[in-house]
């Protein structure tokens, strides 16, 4: 009981810190959003040159480093890494092209959907079907292999990388682009901001919380722990969205969506498989990043490489639409988790 109480209270916090994040100045249901927060990032240090969705984010930035210290406090801190980089790194990319096909990580469609966003609505069926056809793979004996011990200097590489982030920050315009208009231009106050990343990161850290984790145990364990956490952040957000006059119920006119339902359905259908297949949503990955896993620091890096070459392609979502070159990404994508994930199925390999 005392386990369920401390997660849905840390699903209230995120969901509650989205508000204020809001009206303190991020977009409108972006509060919190994983994969857009890091396509704004590569496209602050000009990875990618779409000039409406470029800062360095500093919610990233505290996710990271709150998990890390909060690692290190409760000796839970243990590099590993080594685990199939190259694939790992492939994962992020597929995740991040289907987050920008639907225009949202799992926790903005939590978000959007809180906001009244029923583009999200369709797009929560296809996450769920991308986790289950993710389990069936873990069921057919799915592993990338085992990771191993590495030196403690190998598990300071992403917090290192979240510190220089912020010296980068601080240091703007030096070095980096920022957008002067868009979503990129909008964000809370930077010390509001970082600070929600830091407690965001202290409290995903100790209590695992993870959209994707939470849909997968439903289905293979029947256990809603996690899910609890997923319910009080969309709780919450809606409370929040309601009191302060954000909530905007509707498919049409929703902030940085579109209505391409199919679009949406399949982009966060790619998310959820891939999500399965690296053993954790976007922000998870981050938190893990933080716990010293260089494994999980691969597919952050494979996720900013995939904001870069879905937007300098033109191949990411916007209000207008999915491109067909973008709707071509995503059966792509799909096509190869399938083979990734048949190719890693230790029951195919026994077959051979």
């Amino acid at each position: 009981m005392r386990d369920r109480l401390f997660i849905i209270i840390a699903g209230a916090v995120v969901g509650l810190l989205a508000v204020v994040l809001v009206l303190q100045g991020n977009p409108v249901n972006m509060g919190f959003c994983i994969a857009c927060f890091v396509r704004d990032i590569a496209g602050g240090l000009g990875l990618h040159r779409a000039g409406v969705v470029q800062y360095i984010r500093p919610e990233i930035i505290g996710l990271i480093i709150g998990a890390f210290a909060t690692a290190l406090f409760v000796k839970e801190f243990k590099p590993t890494g080594g685990s199939s980089p190259v694939l790992r790194f492939a994962l992020g990319m597929f995740m991040m092209a289907g987050a920008l096909i639907f225009l949202g990580c799992p926790l903005r469609m939590v978000l959007r959907l809180a906001g009244g966003d029923w583009n999200a609505l369709i797009a929560l069926p296809g996450y769920v079907l991308g986790v289950w056809f993710g389990t069936l793979f873990l069921k057919k004996g799915f592993t990338l292999g085992r990771s191993q011990e590495q030196s403690p200097v190998n598990g300071y590489a992403g917090p290192f990388v979240a510190v220089v982030l912020l010296i980068l920050l601080v240091a703007a315009p030096a070095f980096i682009f920022f957008s002067e208009e868009g979503p990129g231009s909008m964000g809370a106050p930077l010390v509001l901001a970082l600070g929600a990343g830091l407690l965001v990161g202290i409290l995903a850290q100790r209590t695992r919380l993870c959209t994707m984790g939470a849909i997968r145990d439903i289905i293979l364990f029947k256990d809603f722990h996690l899910f609890y956490g997923f319910a009080a952040i969309f709780v919450v957000a809606l409370i929040g969205n309601l009191v302060t006059g954000y909530f905007n119920p509707g498919f049409i006119g929703q902030p940085v969506a579109h209505v391409a339902s199919v679009w949406n359905f399949l982009g966060m259908t790619v998310v959820g498989l891939a999500a399965v297949l690296a053993g954790g949503c976007p922000m998870r990955q981050l938190i893990l990043t933080g716990e010293g896993q260089g494994d999980a620091l691969i597919t952050v890096f494979g996720m900013m490489a995939g904001a870069a070459f879905m937007h300098n392609f033109g191949l990411a979502g916007s209000p207008a639409g999915v491109s067909p070159a973008g709707q071509w990404i995503v059966l792509i994508s799909l096509i190869v988790l399938g083979i990734i994930g048949l190719g890693n199925s230790k029951m195919l390999s026994r077959s051979k």
